[in-house]
């Protein structure tokens, strides 16, 4: 049987309000001490009653206009009933068959085809953050578990999608834009790692031939887009092999294990019945007044795809570099504060998307951390462009930058190197290789390119890269002529 493969997500953003869903307890809750940023009313405590954060609404209406979505102008809260030691009512106060937001979509470019696919939204909804349990011990040492209940209550906006990814590879490239979107808008910071941005992913294989869906399988604990992409992929390659071995794929929640790249059967998977939905009795149904909708919808800031086809426009850059650019605010951010005061764009941009990024990657940074600020990666082009120092001195200078947080002309002051500018410096070593290499002159003379090359490579090597290669290979040819 030919498979198919069919993923759909359910994303979990992190609002950036600065209170809690339903109370006034603060949402800067990483470092504090455990249970101390709780009250009453995240706690569950008898006679506490709910009051919705105004901010949550506008935040999540912002990020439902930008996904397309239909506002509901009447939405309602249900609770999710489950017993688990980090939710201390026992239920989480959520959204179940009228959401705030409904039908929407959001476009994706696959690079390999060129091709843009829709990705239809079914809905955006907000709902409290549970706490979190902290694991001590382990088999030979008494394991326990302890309980934290400072997140609880933090709001969250849930974004699930249809079925319509057939490849890791999509679902990878719809978080990444996604991330992008909530950055620009200014709802969430977009921090997997962190947890302010968390994935789940429903995948299945569908018969090619007949269409027919096959078992769904929930996958838990992807922290990064890297992690989505494994873990997925792991997932189609067990199905796969599972149903050519005759074997049966069953309904359940699987835990991805980073260490072992690998999935791990958690628990069967819930229905929507096995929470036991009703609704919230201490919150009126959600009414929405259009105004503030229209409000929104008419002071949504830049998005992404408009600040891709505008780095395209304004700063004449490929459109593969704009959109690697705007994958995150923050990137976008830095290269247009470099791009402010650096005229060659494209140049700026090749620099950022390699040697920057590169290095980001390796040291697992986000741009926000980068040690070499948009002036100072400007301060180094500008030394190249006088002259000072060539493309290949540059990389070595940049490494230098990135590992001590120096600008360039500290470190090039610093170890004196420099660009020889001196020409008749470099003609007497340009006379000294021609005659240390006659068959490579000989060889030149005869139409072998490859020989200049040679050439110009041994000025390189007795000048330790400080020479000026184009006016290397000019010199090389003048003096052969000569």
């Amino acid at each position: 049987m030919k498979e198919e493969v069919v993923i759909g997500l359910e994303i979990h953003i992190q609002l950036m309000t600065k209170a809690k869903m339903f109370c006034h307890c603060s949402t800067d809750y990483i470092g504090k001490e455990p249970n101390t940023n709780t009250c009453p009313v995240c706690l569950g405590l008898p006679g506490s009653l709910p009051v919705l954060n105004k901010k949550v609404l506008e935040f999540a209406i912002r990020t439902a206009v930008a996904l397309n979505c239909k506002i509901n102008q009447v939405s309602r809260f249900h609770r999710k009933n489950y017993f688990y030691p980090d939710l201390p009512k026992a239920y989480q106060i959520s959204q179940y068959d009228t959401p705030l937001g409904v039908n929407g979509y959001m476009e994706i470019s696959l690079p390999e085809s060129k091709e843009k696919r829709k990705i239809r939204i079914t809905r955006v909804h907000i709902e409290e953050d549970a706490g979190k349990l902290v694991h001590e011990g382990d088999i030979t040492s008494s394991p326990y578990s302890l309980v934290d209940y400072n997140r609880c209550g933090i709001p969250l906006a849930e974004i699930v999608t249809e079925p319509d990814f057939s490849s890791p590879e999509e679902a990878r490239i719809f978080l990444v834009k996604l991330r992008s979107i909530v950055q620009h808008l200014g709802v969430c910071d977009g921090n997997m790692e962190e947890g302010s941005m968390r994935c789940d992913a429903n995948i299945s294989l569908k018969d090619a031939k007949t269409s027919a869906l096959g078992t769904k399988v929930e996958i838990k604990n992807m922290n990064s887009f890297k992690a989505v992409k494994k873990a997925l992929q792991f997932e189609v390659d067990r199905q796969k092999k599972l149903l050519d071995e005759g074997g049966k794929i069953i309904q359940e929640t699987r835990h991805w294990d980073e260490s072992k790249n690998i999935t791990v059967s958690m628990r069967s998977k819930e229905e929507a019945h096995d929470y036991r939905y009703f609704p919230e009795p201490d919150l009126l149904p959600l009414k929405v007044d259009l105004k503030m909708i229209d409000e929104i919808r008419k002071n949504l800031p830049e998005l992404p795809e408009a600040r891709r086809k505008r780095f395209i426009k304004d700063y004449q850059i490929p459109e593969y570099d704009a959109e690697i650019l705007t994958s995150s605010k923050a990137l976008g951010d830095y290269y247009e504060k470099a791009a402010s005061s650096y005229s060659n764009r494209k140049v700026l941009s090749n620099w950022i998307m390699g040697e920057l990024l590169r290095n980001l990657n390796e040291e697992k940074k986000e741009i926000e951390y980068s040690p070499i600020s948009s002036e100072n990666l400007v301060g180094m082009l500008n030394l190249i462009d006088k002259g000072v120092i060539s493309g290949k001195m540059a990389k070595d200078i940049f490494e230098k930058m990135f590992k001590t947080g120096k600008d360039a002309s500290q470190i090039v002051k610093e170890s004196g190197i420099t660009q020889i500018t001196d020409e008749n410096e470099l003609f007497k070593v340009v006379d000294k290789v021609i005659n240390e290499n006659p068959k490579s002159v000989d060889d030149f003379n005869q139409g072998k390119e490859k020989a200049l090359n040679y050439l110009v490579g041994q000025v390189m090597r007795y000048t330790k890269g400080r020479a000026k290669p184009d006016f290397v290979f000019e010199a090389i040819k003048q003096r052969i002529k000569e």
